[in-house]
């Protein structure tokens, strides 16, 4: 039962990181695109 117990905490605690990691992935991905479109835009302007 202990065991049983041990385990599902560190499968939940497991689950939550790879949650957090996956958002921010998608954050770091967001800020990418983000700086690429304002990188095109300034050099269609000044180019």
């Amino acid at each position: 039962m202990t065991l049983n117990l041990i385990f599902i905490t560190v499968t939940i605690k497991r689950l939550k990181k790879t949650a957090e990691q996956r958002q921010r992935d998608e954050e770091v991905f967001r800020l990418y695109d983000e700086m690429n479109a304002k990188r095109e835009a300034f050099q269609a302007r000044h180019f």
